[in-house]
């Protein structure tokens, strides 16, 4: 509630600012209480009202002075003996004010709840008003650093949500440039065929391109709509595989208004002709299964690998940016709990099985 007034702009969100009128909130409500309490205590809300007309600008002169300077120069510093030292240099030199302004505007009785009636300064009424000023100082400091921690807490979580929203854009970018790179790269081929093919993969691909430029922008993207651009680029690879590719898609489950995080499917299907179809001779055999169960999608791809082949060949060989872009998209997008990857090879045939929740 003593934060200085601050403003700060996140990804999500903005902090709410500490400003003059919460300051007048807070003491305005501790004066009442203070009045209150000590008036109810002596049967004398008068005299209640006065000294509490005294006190409060000492201790809010001594807590400001605590918390914006005192604090920042020397316990910051670790220059604590300073502190230590001007800290009861503050709290005798209020002290003081605070007894002469009681015994010549209030009553010559300054601490009528002490155990005696005084008229002049005691060592028992010096320690007992420090201990109070003490006890105002810790309890408005205590404030003001807990604001502080929440506000750096919340800046923290704005730069790594920030951050990780930056390295999901940057990863998802990467799919873009790597699938049409691959893609090109498979018209080039047929153009030197001269296959009437090419005019049809060029077709397929700029629809893919429209859809990877202007709806994918978002964090999460219907299911939907990303079964449709596998089933697109599916319809790539057939046409340049032609009858040598058998493709087996299954979808189960509702798929309707769930989500998940756009080209996230599409690289393990990429991946599959990549380390699959591009390397094998004769028929290619490849399944995928779409299953929707408890707000749960469970993916599964399977396509032959040469035999020459191995899973850490698969995951680090070179330009293979998919698989592990996917395990970094992942982590990065969703909790633990929330998906879970495996990847295999069992009589060279490549699996991948995904469990990932659908928003």
């Amino acid at each position: 509630m003593l934060a200085t007034k601050y403003k700060t702009t996140s990804v999500s969100s903005k902090i709410r600012e500490i400003s003059l009128r919460h300051h007048i909130i807070f003491w305005s409500l501790y004066f009442i209480f203070n009045t209150l309490r000590w008036g109810s205590y002596f049967g004398d809300y008068s005299y209640s009202i006065k000294t509490n007309l005294i006190g409060f600008p000492i201790h809010m002169t001594l807590c400001y002075l605590n918390i914006y300077v005192f604090m920042p120069k020397f316990i910051f510093k670790r220059k604590y003996l300073t502190y230590i030292g001007l800290l009861v240099t503050a709290l005798f030199t209020m002290l003081l004010v605070k007894f002469n302004l009681t015994y010549y505007l209030v009553s010559e009785n300054v601490w009528p709840e002490g155990t005696e009636v005084i008229s002049k300064l005691t060592f028992d009424y010096s320690i007992d008003m420090m201990i109070g000023e003490l006890y105002v100082i810790t309890f408005v400091t205590a404030i003001k650093i807990t604001m502080d921690w929440l506000k750096e807490h919340k800046r923290v979580t704005d730069l790594e949500k920030a951050k990780l929203e930056t390295e999901l854009l940057f990863l998802r970018t990467q799919i873009s440039p790597h699938f049409f790179f691959n893609t090109l790269n498979n018209i080039y081929s047929l153009s030197l065929e001269n296959s009437n093919k090419t005019s049809k993969i060029i077709l397929k691909l700029s629809d893919l391109m429209r859809y990877f430029l202007y709806e994918t922008k978002k964090n999460k993207q219907h299911l939907e709509k990303e079964i449709l651009s596998i089933q697109n680029y599916l319809e790539l690879e057939r046409i340049r595989f032609d009858e040598n590719l058998e493709i087996n898609m299954n979808i189960s489950g509702d798929i309707s208004n769930k989500k998940i995080a756009p080209m996230l499917l599409i690289s393990f299907i990429e991946n599959a002709f990549k380390h699959g179809a591009n390397k094998n001779i004769g028929k290619i055999k490849i399944d995928i299964d779409f299953l929707v169960k408890n707000d749960f999608l469970y993916f599964t791809i399977s396509n032959p690998i040469p035999a020459n082949n191995n899973l850490s060949h698969l995951d680090k060989s070179k330009g293979g940016i998919g698989l592990e872009n996917v395990k970094k998209r992942l982590a990065l997008g969703y909790k633990k709990n929330e998906y879970d990857l495996k990847i295999n090879v069992k009589n060279n045939i490549f699996i991948v099985a995904l469990k990932i929740k659908l928003k």
